[in-house]
């Protein structure tokens, strides 16, 4: 079963520890004595975690080893992890991690040797021995089962042999998550209606009057006072043309119709702000402790 860099089988995966980053964490031995610090965690194709990643530099200058999940303790309050019985000797004793190599059977089975060595265990207080076991008691810790091998000869390794190698020991990890109920207010834009606004040509009658103006010639013949009076004759010239011209004019209508911009209409749209109250009961959880007589507790 291949192991993946934990990033590289979940781009996204410090959304499941609430944008905590297990990487970069440092590593402890106890409470005083830092390590080194998580450099990567393996996972396997189902995403189980199988190892950290931990960068030795305090203790070994650029060495990095593999620790299996079960013989650590993650403290998400102080953002430490803590080994289960690891010393400098141990330590030195792991192959190295080269991430730039494939990691195959038989590289896990040189880490998985030396955290199943008895030294390692009675280190860690997972055996018993035989000077400090009563008589008659057994080890306690898991028997190691031997690999399996696949039908060419390979070995199958499945990580449930080394319970407690890859599995999370439970009473050190247990987590509570306490919920908080919150109001979230928000705004839904919703269509209420609409409005078109347009034009249209509507038509009436119009009448008008134009006063026209029409020239006419008036002949009136009159009697002058000087009637019957005798004139010269050299005055009066006979037989020669007189003639008047008088040029005469009258007014026509001229009614055309013409376009003019009457008025301008402007569309706008303004915004009415009104405020909706609104009330709910919201719910919170708190942590409860009984020390059961055991008031050894720490809280952080």
């Amino acid at each position: 079963m291949p192991l993946l860099k934990i990033k590289e089988f979940d781009p996204n995966y410090r959304e499941s520890f609430e944008g905590k980053d297990i990487k970069g964490m440092g590593v402890y031995a106890t409470a005083d004595e830092k390590i080194g610090t998580v450099s990567d965690i393996l996972v396997d194709e189902q995403g189980h975690f199988r190892y950290f990643v931990v960068d030795l530099g305090l203790w070994i200058f650029g060495k990095k080893v593999l620790l299996p999940v079960g013989r650590s303790r993650i403290d998400h309050t102080s953002e430490r992890v803590y080994t289960v019985g690891m010393t400098k000797q141990q330590a030195e004793n792991l192959p190295e991690f080269n991430e730039h190599k494939e990691i195959d059977y038989n590289y896990e089975e040189q880490v998985r040797g030396v955290y199943r060595s008895e030294a390692f265990l009675e280190s860690s207080g997972s055996v018993d021995t035989a000077s400090s076991r009563p008589a008659g008691a057994t080890m306690v810790a898991p028997p190691i089962a031997p690999p399996r091998k696949s039908g060419n000869g390979n070995a199958a390794y499945d990580y449930k042999q080394d319970p407690a190698l890859y599995e999370l020991n439970e009473q050190d990890h247990q987590t509570f998550k306490l919920y908080q109920e919150r109001l979230i207010a928000n705004k839904i834009r919703a269509k209420t209606g609409e409005v078109i606004v347009g034009k249209h040509t509507e038509t009436e009658t119009a009448r008008v009057s134009v006063p026209l103006d029409k020239e006419r010639v008036v002949i009136e013949r009159i009697t002058p006072t000087e009637a019957g009076e005798a004139v010269t004759p050299d005055s009066v010239d006979f037989g020669t043309s007189e003639v008047a011209r008088i040029d005469v004019y009258e007014e026509t209508a001229d009614i055309h119709k013409e376009a003019f911009l009457r008025e301008e209409v402007r569309v706008d749209k303004v915004v009415d702000r009104e405020t909706i109250d609104a009330e709910e009961t919201l719910r919170r959880e708190e942590l409860d402790i009984n020390t059961q007589e055991h008031p050894n507790v720490e809280r952080r």
